[in-house]
């Protein structure tokens, strides 16, 4: 046990070495918490964030749950949307993250998970996957819930594919967060469509994907 001298000057010195050693044992937990961290994961939350959406100049793609967007970013900068979207229904809802990546690409991708009134497997038009278990933005209905990928319009599946590449970062966000777009004059009624989760011949597609979700994100 210390004994502090009348002067003061021993309690002085003994306060001083537990402030040190406080002080090194915090830089030693934020450093541990930092090592922690993948680079993604750095980039993801030390970027500055892009103006109107809920993500940072980190993504390539980013999808906003609760309000039913998605813009697709470069160098921080929209380049398109927001354009209306479709995500996972009740149970199947569409994970969320600031780090997913794209790591495959299917143009004409179909899935035998769901089936065309013919018995055909369903078209995933320009399916774009960033998530293992078949997670996806492509062409479906925006109205109607999917069963966890992103369903856009057409012309919207087309543009993410064209520009999304192998390796471009997605950030899925549940929406609180995202400020007005100051920019865009764009409604989205219809957009909040949150039932229907299993009726979209054209859209789901959480576990079907032969050969999309075997560990692929290189």
């Amino acid at each position: 046990m210390f004994r502090f001298r009348r002067d003061g000057g021993y309690r002085v010195a003994v306060v001083a070495s537990a402030a040190v050693a406080l002080t090194g044992a915090i830089s030693l937990w934020f450093a541990g918490s930092a090592l922690a961290l993948t680079p993604a994961e750095v980039a993801a939350r030390n970027s500055p964030a892009v103006a109107g959406t809920p993500c940072t100049a980190a993504a390539s793609a980013c999808v906003d749950v609760n309000k039913k967007k998605a813009w697709l970013i470069k160098n921080g900068k929209i380049l398109r949307g927001p354009v209306p979207i479709a995500t996972g229904g009740a149970g199947e809802e569409t994970p969320t993250g600031d780090v997913f990546r794209v790591y495959r690409k299917d143009k004409t991708h179909t899935t035998a998970e769901f089936k065309l009134p013919n018995g055909q497997p369903a078209p995933m038009p320009d399916s774009v996957f960033f998530e293992d278990g078949g997670i996806a933005f492509h062409a479906g209905d925006p109205k109607r819930a999917s069963a966890g990928c992103v369903h856009l319009n057409l012309a919207d599946a087309e543009a993410f594919y064209n520009t999304l590449q192998i390796g471009d970062h997605v950030q899925v966000m549940d929406g609180p967060k995202a400020a007005p777009d100051p920019n865009s004059s764009q409604a989205s009624s219809g957009d909040d469509n949150n039932g229907d989760d299993n009726g979209d011949d054209n859209s789901d597609d959480n576990s079907n994907d032969d050969n999309s979700d075997d560990g692929d994100d290189n």
